[in-house]
Formats: structure tokens, C-alpha cells, sequence
């Protein structure tokens, strides 16, 4: 990996902004720093973003000092991750500013790298996945470091690996995943070269752990400008069938940039069998749940009838906001029976034992006993109140207990 000369055409000078606006902080931390012999620099998402004229998150240092350094310089810090050499800096305000010793990789097995500290920026960018993550910036001399042509990609939208595409996913194969979230968010294509590298390292995804996989896709949900795209991407390139089993070829959703970017709810349905899946990639009891009750439905009540929506609600109350979200999603359209849905809960009628005017202890205390009689008991007058939601009334409702 051969760095571009500085601020030569290779070097995507014309495609950047002259100077990166910093908060006062980081330029803080960055002059303590190199005021203790430290050569610093920002990196990251947030130099890409800069580069691009989007939003930034927090802004990254890199630096030659070691952890055991920056500590020493600081009075206010946290061990971010030691092992990998970044300590949270707490600059005035309390805010935590992540700074990162300059690494390169040794060892690698697919999943992850053994990295040793590393002398200059060149060396700490050269590990990074893609020339748009390899960018730099000098937050004093205000100056950019782009050894491997990072801003020129972004001028012409492109995702390109670092170096050799091969060498770079064989180091983490989670890079064939970041290249297909990278080209969806910002609508790129993806370089010839790495696009190869990824289809003939697709089985390297197997050496992946769930949880890394199921956080990459629903990250990749969450930001693609096009849903659709996101999903032909990972079909196209193998990823799905290892993966994702179960993605559906045909797209079930009305718009290509759906609203709400839920990755739960956008995962049941976009994948058959999607709680099968969500357990497999060791999301939460919760998620897993809640995609098995979006998937049981039933979809849509038989009418739009006050009785059938509230039938309805009893049914699949607590997936019932899922389910119209649902319809949204698929038709791009709002469901005829919402506004039914709205006025029922507006009127605080009944739809679920909770919200009965009676509780089993009533029921007890009213002389019945404990037993399966009482639920057939609570689920009748459910039925009744479903039917007429004037009946919810405690006297009226024991006094039908007991005739039950």
C-alpha cells in the first residue's frame, strides 16, 4: 500500500473542504497533546462526514502517545479499551472525547485483528477498511493526511478497500457487510476489485459471530438510503444466503426509504420466518418476541366494525402498533381501521383483562372461587365487554359473574 503524495490529484485535494470546523475541545486536547511531543490527528466517520459535507458525530484522535501517556497528560479520563489502546478524555465540560494510539494490524483470523501500537498516521489509516475511513486530519496545522485517495472516492461515490480488497476482508470478514452499508447509505457504487473480493470471501462470514452480523444489519436498515438496494446488495453478493436465510426476493414494502426505520419491525418483513432468524442472530427474548407476535398477527381485523376492530385489539394487543405500522410499511397507505383503533382508545374501551372494571380478587371476594371458573368466568365478561363497552361497569360486571 503505496500512499499517495500529498495534495496531488491522487490525493482528493479539490474534493475536500479547505478546513474542518472543530470544537474548541478537541483542538484542546489535540494541542496538550502535541504540546507533550504527540503527533495528533482526527480520523474516522466523522472526517469522512466532514469530507463529504453531512452531519459528524463525535470527532476521533489518533495519536503516537500511548495509553500510559495519555493518562499521565490528563487529569479526567476513562479506560475506553486499554487493549486496544483508546482512552476516554473528559474535557471540561465533562464530555468523553475517545483518543486512539496510531495501530497496525499483525495477526489477523477473519473476526479480528492482534494490533500493535504504531508509529505514524500513514501506518494507522493503512489498516483501515476503505479510503473514505482512511482520511485524516491535522486539527492544528489544519492540514489533511488521504494517503489512499479517500476524498477522490467520495467525489466519484465509490467504496473501495484499502490496499488489496482480498487482504483486507481476510483480516475482518464484517468489512464484506460495512462495504454493502457504506455504498446503501450514501447510494455509491462499490469498485469492481473490492466487489470480487467480497464475492470470493462470502463464506469468510460464517467465521463471524452472530451478534456482529445482526448489529451490521440493522445498521444497514437504519441508514440506506434505499431499503431496496440495501437488500438487492446483500442478495447480490452472496451474503443473504449465508446470513440472512429467508430474505424475501420480492419486496414487500411500499417505498424504498420507509418510515419508521425500525430494524426489528423492517426484519419481520423483510425475512420469512423472521423470529427464527432474529433468534439465530442472538437478538433479545424482546426483539425475538415481538417479531413473533407481528408474524402470528392477524394482520388486519375482518372489518372495520367498532365490535371487529375491537376483537381485533384483543387478539393481538401488544403487536397492534406494529401491525398498523406494518400496513403503513407494505402500502405506503394508513390503515382503514386506525382511526377506529384511535377512537376506541380515546374512549378507553376494553380490550384486554387489565383493563376490566373487575380483577379476579373482586371476583373472589364476591364468593367465587379460585380456579379455572374464575378465568372462563374473567374471559366472559371480556367477551361481553368487547361486545358492548357499556358493560364495563364493577357492579354491573359481578353481578353477571355470578350469574355465570
Amino acid at each position: 500500500m503505496t500512499p499517495a503524495s500529498i495534495g496531488g490529484a491522487a490525493d482528493g485535494a479539490s474534493a475536500r473542504p479547505r478546513r474542518l470546523a472543530l470544537p474548541d475541545e478537541i483542538i484542546e486536547i489535540a494541542a496538550a497533546l502535541e504540546g507533550a511531543g504527540h503527533e495528533t490527528w482526527c480520523v474516522g466517520g466523522s472526517v469522512r462526514d466532514a469530507v463529504m459535507d453531512g452531519p459528524r458525530d463525535d470527532i476521533d484522535l489518533a495519536t503516537a502517545a500511548t495509553p500510559d501517556q495519555v493518562q499521565a497528560l490528563f487529569p479526567r479520563t476513562v479506560p475506553v479499551g486499554l487493549k486496544f489502546g483508546t482512552v476516554g478524555v473528559l474535557d471540561r465540560h465533562r464530555q468523553l472525547h475517545e483518543v486512539t494510539t496510531f495501530r497496525r494490524d499483525v495477526t489477523t483470523d477473519g473476526r479480528h485483528a492482534e494490533v500493535v501500537f504504531a508509529r505514524t498516521i500513514d501506518e494507522d489509516l493503512g489498516r483501515r477498511d476503505f479510503t473514505m475511513n482512511a482520511i485524516a486530519y491535522h486539527p492544528l496545522r489544519q492540514v489533511w493526511r488521504d494517503p489512499f485517495g479517500g476524498a477522490a472516492d467520495i467525489a466519484a461515490g465509490v467504496v473501495r478497500a484499502v490496499g488489496v480488497a482480498r487482504e483486507r476482508f481476510q483480516e475482518d470478514y464484517l468489512r464484506i457487510l460495512r462495504a454493502l452499508r457504506f455504498a446503501a447509505r450514501f447510494d455509491f457504487r462499490i469498485d469492481p476489485e473490492t466487489w470480487q473480493a467480497a464475492i470470493d470471501g462470502i463464506d469468510g462470514l460464517r467465521r463471524l459471530s452472530a451478534e456482529r452480523v445482526r448489529d451490521e444489519w440493522y445498521r444497514t436498515l437504519e441508514t440506506a438510503r434505499s431499503v431496496r438496494r440495501a437488500v438487492r446488495l446483500w442478495q447480490d453478493v452472496g451474503a443473504a444466503a449465508v446470513c440472512l436465510p429467508g430474505l424475501r426476493d420480492d419486496y414487500p414494502l411500499a417505498a424504498d426509504d420507509p418510515s419508521p426505520r425500525d430494524p426489528v419491525l423492517l426484519t419481520t418483513l423483510l425475512v420469512r420466518q423472521a423470529g427464527r432468524l432474529l433468534d439465530r442472530l442472538k437478538a433479545s427474548r424482546a426483539e425475538i418476541d415481538r417479531s413473533l407476535r407481528i408474524e402470528r398477527g392477524p394482520a388486519e381485523p375482518h372489518d372495520t366494525s367498532p365490535v371487529r376492530v375491537r376483537r381485533w385489539l384483543a387478539q393481538v394487543e401488544p403487536a397492534a402498533d406494529d401491525l398498523l405500522a406494518a400496513h403503513r410499511l407494505r402500502t405506503g397507505t394508513e390503515a382503514p381501521w386506525a382511526p377506529v383503533v384511535a377512537g376506541i382508545r380515546e374512549r378507553g374501551e376494553a380490550t384486554v383483562r387489565s383493563q376490566l372494571a373487575v380483577t379476579g380478587d373482586d371476583l373472589r371476594s364476591a364468593g367465587i372461587p379460585p380456579g379455572p371458573d374464575l378465568g372462563r368466568i374473567l374471559g366472559l365478561l371480556m367477551d361481553e365487554v368487547i361486545e358492548d363497552p357499556a358493560r364495563n361497569q364493577r357492579d354491573r360486571l359481578l353481578a353477571r359473574a355470578l350469574e355465570l
